[in-house]
């Protein structure tokens, strides 16, 4: 079984690139099944959800070229199957992007229930509400969402809750509906307006991405295109974390800093230096840094997907510090491995953590809970006296593009490991 053994105590120092959004990437693939044409997708991370669902795509009948590490050509001509039911896509959160496109294809869809991190409740009533306005009957049979129309009609949606992943479906089925679908109450995510932008280049007609209201004119048909993806604002917003946590000096490259701004806010509040450039963003951890109150909210606001990160970067700062999550139930798990490190960190009412700054962190052995939270235990680990062993890493390996490599590259101490054998190398070669 693989692991990452760190060893912490060196700033991290220089230059990281960030690859493509991987919450962008999976539903822009998704998208590529709405045209018979080939669409051409570019700087997508190779990361494992990714490769998953490239070849969920392939089984469906896809004829599926990559033409580099981050490039592949797509042509949905020769689909056979509507069902997408494969034990890796069946692990993974975002195959219902796939329930989407089939639908507003072919009318017809069926896909393993969602699987992914574990962050408590993430129901899909949403998505369900959605499909079934458009004019679709949907059902769960056998461990599958199975959804059908004769066809789908465009309706008035008003979301009972702000549901990315719901938004980013119904906008899938209903790029091809008949009539206008007008959707409010909906997420308004980076990587929401990315999927609008490939899909009106491909001939869709969406306006209002990223505002509480988006309206979808149907179209008959789409046509192939080529497209890039964005930068991955968790990635960055990661390696950001990474300066603070170590008190280093890190210049985070190929980044929208406008999607960075509610995470340069915090490190800037807490006594980093943070300078912003076009497409760049530096960041140095100054000295002592001070602790600060931080709740998850829909973008704009703080991403719950950097709540982990933010955690570490604050169980070594002055003082006592808050983080309030209000977007899922669950996904303060780590808060237990983190304690095991010898920070101060107490869960209230399951949705709030308490957190008194320590001197330093001890490194330990840790296990990686979900996929952010895997990633903050290695941050947590380069900021740390002595070792620290990471166990099942496969949920970061989910989501971060040669996360050891680009740390390394930093002047992190860092390896993948095997066994005990390899440990004892990594720990000979550093000490």
């Amino acid at each position: 079984m693989e692991r990452y053994i760190v060893k912490g105590g060196a700033p991290l120092v220089g230059e990281v690139g960030i690859s493509g959004a991987k919450n962008a990437a999976l539903p822009i693939l998704a998208a590529s099944i709405l045209t018979d044409e080939t669409v051409t997708i570019d700087n997508l991370p190779d990361v494992r959800d990714v490769n998953v669902l490239i070849d969920a795509i392939a089984e469906l009948g896809a004829n599926i070229t990559r033409t580099g590490r981050h490039t592949v050509k797509i042509n949905c001509s020769n689909i056979t199957s509507i069902c997408a039911d494969n034990e890796y896509i069946k692990r993974m959160r975002a195959s219902y992007y796939l329930l989407g496109s089939l639908l507003g294809k072919y009318k017809r869809a069926e896909v393993s229930i969602p699987g992914g991190c574990n962050l408590g409740t993430r129901a899909i009533d949403q998505h369900i509400k959605g499909f079934k306005l458009l004019g679709a009957k949907v059902g769960i049979d056998y461990g599958k969402i199975i959804a059908g129309a004769e066809e789908l009609v465009g309706r008035h949606i008003f979301f009972d809750m702000v549901s990315v992943g719901a938004t980013i479906n119904i906008m899938l089925a209903a790029t091809l509906a008949k009539g206008t679908t007008i959707m409010e109450n909906v997420a308004k995510e980076p990587h929401i307006v990315d999927v609008a932008n490939m899909l009106n280049s491909m001939g869709a007609n969406i306006k209002g991405a990223g505002t509480d209201v988006i309206r979808i004119k149907g179209v008959e048909k789409l046509h192939g295109t080529e497209y890039s993806v964005i930068p991955d604002q968790i990635e960055a917003g990661t390696f950001m974390c990474a300066a603070a946590v170590t008190k280093g000096d890190i210049l985070v490259k190929n980044v929208i800093p406008k999607h960075l701004e509610a995470i340069t806010a915090k490190l800037y509040e807490i006594g980093c230096s943070v300078e912003e450039y076009d497409d760049a963003v530096r960041v140095i951890g100054l000295g002592k840094l001070n602790g600060t109150q931080i709740k998850t909210l829909v973008y704009p606001g703080f991403p719950t997907d950097m709540q982990p990160q933010m955690t570490v970067t604050l169980a070594t700062a002055k003082g006592t510090s808050t983080v309030i999550e209000s977007i899922f139930d669950n996904r303060f798990k780590y808060a237990d491995e983190l304690t095991r490190m010898g920070a101060n960190i107490k869960v209230e009412g399951g949705n709030i953590a308490v957190v008194e700054g320590v001197e330093t962190l001890k490194g330990a052995e840790v296990n990686a809970l979900d996929l952010r939270a895997g990633a903050a235990l290695v941050l947590a680990g380069l900021g740390a006296d002595g070792y620290t062993i990471v166990d099942d890493i496969h949920y970061i390996q989910r989501g971060y593009e040669d996360f050891p490599q680009k740390l390394t590259k930093l002047g992190g101490n860092i390896a993948v490991v095997q066994n005990d054998r390899d440990i004892k190398k990594f720990k000979f070669k550093t000490a």
